[in-house]
């Protein structure tokens, strides 16, 4: 286990040495969804080590934020940096998978959900010598799908879903939009630099809307001379 700071939201937060461990993408994300217009309520679906319910928390102090992760060790490592923060009073863990949250939540009750979803379906994608790196990256018991339906359910109609992926997803993830009568707000694709092609995308969605989407500018995270952006640092 090993302490890690995130200075620019004051934070620090626990997580495995060796397992698997939050990178740029939450941050990405977080800063993405930005701050509501007031207080509201926030959920995170599949939370890790609840680096993006943490940061949201931070960026809207006066909104109540829940993390789901269905990993039971996960979610102790969730509570122990709600504790270390000292943010029991505004972010809760709620232990269980995305496929049970019916059961727990009532419809259309929170004005934002996020997800970091598993990147890569089962069987798919590179395989992590890293104990507990592949449960985070890969599918297991709930694929996209159950992701963003999780999402439509919980949001509220005038709230909002952020949601990051990889593009080579971004079809599938259009399709269930569509069929699920999710409109694309926003969609944004991230590169590594400004040569690259892009490697990941994030994209914000809403029920009971329509819209066009948005295609904001893509997101640079390093200049050709290989460092961070001011955007990224920012």
């Amino acid at each position: 286990m090993t302490l890690d700071d995130l200075k620019r939201f004051d934070l620090q937060l626990f997580q495995p040495r060796y397992g698997y461990r939050y990178s740029l993408d939450p941050l990405l994300l977080a800063r993405f969804c930005g701050q509501l217009p007031s207080g509201g309520r926030i959920i995170d679906l599949g939370a890790g080590c609840g680096v993006i319910a943490l940061v949201l928390a931070r960026i809207n102090p006066e909104a109540l934020v829940a993390a789901v992760e269905n990993n039971s060790e996960m979610a102790a490592l969730v509570e122990r940096n709600i504790r270390h923060n000292d943010l029991s009073g505004t972010v809760s863990v709620h232990a269980d998978d995305v496929i049970n949250l019916r059961k727990s939540y009532p419809d259309s009750s929170f004005d934002l959900v996020v997800s970091n979803p598993p990147f890569w379906k089962a069987g798919s994608g590179r395989i992590s010598p890293r104990a507990g790196r592949d449960v985070a990256r890969h599918e297991t018991t709930a694929a996209l799908v159950d992701f963003m339906a999780a999402a439509k359910y919980l949001v509220k109609p005038s709230g909002r879903i952020c949601f990051i992926q990889l593009p080579s997803r971004l079809a599938e993830f259009m399709a269930l939009a569509a069929q699920m009568k999710l409109s694309v707000l926003r969609l944004r694709m991230i590169h590594n630099n400004a040569e690259s092609p892009a490697t990941m995308f994030m994209a914000e969605l809403a029920k009971g809307r329509r819209s066009a989407p948005v295609a904001e500018a893509p997101l640079l995270i390093r200049d050709l001379a290989g460092e961070y952006t001011d955007e990224v640092w920012q």
